[in-house]
């Protein structure tokens, strides 16, 4: 069954070991930030670093696997329509908003967004590691200055992830201008069983 996550907002939801996430982007050009934790012990989480390191590459798509603090691989990433992510930069905050956009005012954040939905799993807001942006389209200049550029997903893209250990994932619809082409839209999730 297909689930939406309605724009600026976010949901936390547990897989299992062999379970298949999908995760897709119904409109286009809407990123996803995801984050995965350990079911068994929470302590164990997403890493942007180690998975950059394993994979051997910035650009994370099919074939790949996403890693956790702990070197131990999370998911496998079985498909990817788009084939476009970002894991070099954090979920947007309220900080994000004051110190990048210079807006004073509240703004809703994926940040805000994961661990609000978290927290029934006993996560932090300090336990929020960066999270991997379905879809985000971040290049990186010869002098290594990045840009957030429009994402290149379309209408019905998806990514598909296979569970490698039993996990709690918290996953948003972005709520950054920039990231998403500055029109704010859904994302769709379904758990799929082999």
């Amino acid at each position: 069954m297909i689930q939406t996550i309605e724009k600026q907002t976010g949901k936390a939801f547990k897989l299992k070991k062999g379970e298949i996430l999908r995760v897709i982007d119904p409109v286009g050009e809407q990123v996803s930030d995801m984050v995965l934790f350990n079911a068994q012990d929470s302590r164990e989480k997403i890493s942007a670093g180690k998975t950059m390191d394993f994979e051997n590459t910035i650009l994370i798509t099919k074939g790949h696997h996403l890693w956790s603090n702990r070197s131990r691989k999370m998911v496998d990433i079985l498909e990817d329509t788009n084939g476009r992510n970002d894991f070099l930069l954090a979920p947007c905050s309220p900080e994000t908003f004051q110190i990048l956009y210079d807006n004073p005012e509240y703004h809703p954040s994926c940040f805000e967004n994961l661990y609000t939905n978290l927290a029934e799993y006993g996560i932090q807001p300090d336990d929020i590691p960066t999270a991997f942006n379905i879809f985000m389209n971040v290049q990186f200049g010869l002098d290594g200055e990045l840009s957030v550029d429009p994402p290149q997903s379309k209408a019905g893209d998806y990514v598909l992830f296979e569970a490698k250990m039993d996990l709690i994932v918290g996953l948003t619809a972005c709520s950054a201008e920039q990231s998403n082409n500055f029109i704010f839209k859904p994302i769709q999730f379904e758990i799929l069983r082999k």
